[in-house]
């Protein structure tokens, strides 16, 4: 690359100031990194808006509308309080016209300008930024910021990360170009402060509070998730969507721990569980079994035999050792004489 101090047309007093400029520039600003993110030196503050806050588009000179335009946020004008078009505007809000409202949100967006103009100190920025990977901070280019494709703005994970633009001039947006938001960064949180005024082209996406000291023109299909406050001039709008941007945030999670003492670990007793009283099953009641008393002998009779016919008995009617009738025992000890047992008319004994 051929720096200024190679350079063929310069003459040698041309380059000395070519130097100096250069040597004072770099005592002002810290310069975006040649990979395409920027490092500034110190982190921007949020812009403080009052009572302009709540507003999408705020005017100074009236608002002209074409097209079916949708609006979430407030609307206001003064002192020019003239509102053209407004028929064909969905808004979600308030249309303060030129009322004491509009008024002191007026007021209030020359502080916030002046707030953000002042901020120090600046990263210089490009006049075309498209591309680039900027990380929270203040960035500045002395005339007119040009974005021609995708800027990208990344919070690092911090959603309360603020993003301010310093534009010497004017701020312009071609078509389809847009801003993207990564990591946290949120359109609450950034802010475009020009110098004169700002186009936003065709169906270009815009993220952020423009504060413009002159005029604002939103061409065809262009879409602002911010503000459009014009200090000065008008604001012009055609088939737009435009919704303020309202911040979220993100809590941190901290995992909580449990302290422990010095007094060394902590002894948990066993848990004693008692055992479960069981009644003893019933122990059954001796039945008690009658013992007959002794009694006379018994023997076991024969089978008896036949008896005879209706005469004396016979001799055929004893039985050899069989029992009487069936066999059961006999209950006595003594056979009477004229027994059928004997059939003789003795007395037998056991």
């Amino acid at each position: 690359m051929t720096s200024v101090l190679d350079h063929p047309t310069l003459s040698t007093r041309g380059r000395r100031l070519t130097v100096a400029g250069s040597l004072a520039a770099a005592l002002l600003l810290v310069t975006v990194g040649s990979l395409g993110t920027a490092t500034p030196a110190r982190a921007a503050t949020a812009v403080g808006l009052g009572a302009a806050d709540s507003f999408a588009v705020l005017a100074g000179a009236g608002i002209t509308n074409t097209g079916p335009t949708t609006l979430t946020g407030d609307t206001g004008t003064f002192p020019t309080t003239s509102v053209t078009g407004g028929a064909s505007i969905t808004q979600t809000g308030t249309a303060h016209g030129g009322d004491a409202v509009t008024q002191q949100a007026k007021t209030d967006l020359v502080t916030a300008y002046d707030s953000a103009a002042a901020q120090q100190p600046p990263t210089a920025l490009p006049a075309d930024p498209t591309g680039l990977t900027l990380v929270p901070g203040v960035y500045t280019q002395a005339v007119d910021i040009d974005l021609s494709g995708v800027l990208t703005l990344d919070a690092g994970g911090t959603p309360s990360a603020v993003f301010v633009f310093q534009a010497g001039r004017d701020l312009l947006t071609a078509s389809n170009s847009r801003i993207d938001l990564v990591n946290g960064a949120q359109a609450c949180n950034v802010f475009w402060q020009v110098g004169a005024s700002t186009t936003l082209g065709t169906g270009s996406l815009l993220r952020g509070t423009v504060l413009a000291l002159t005029s604002i023109t939103a061409q065809t299909s262009a879409v602002v998730e911010g503000r459009l406050l014009a200090r000065n001039g008008a604001v012009t709008l055609d088939s737009n969507t435009i919704t303020r941007p309202a911040c979220v945030t993100t809590p941190t999670t901290t995992p909580t721990t449990t302290p422990t003492t010095s007094a060394g670990p902590t002894t948990t007793p066993p848990v004693v569980t008692p055992p479960t009283a069981t009644a003893p099953a019933p122990t059954p009641a001796a039945t008690a079994t009658a013992t007959p008393a002794p009694g006379p002998a018994t023997r076991p009779g024969g089978n008896g035999g036949n008896g005879g016919n209706g005469g004396s008995g016979g001799t055929g009617g004893r039985g050899d050792g069989g029992t009487t009738g069936s066999g059961g025992y006999s209950q006595v000890d003594v056979v009477p004489r004229g027994s059928v047992d004997t059939g003789d008319g003795s007395a037998v004994r056991p």
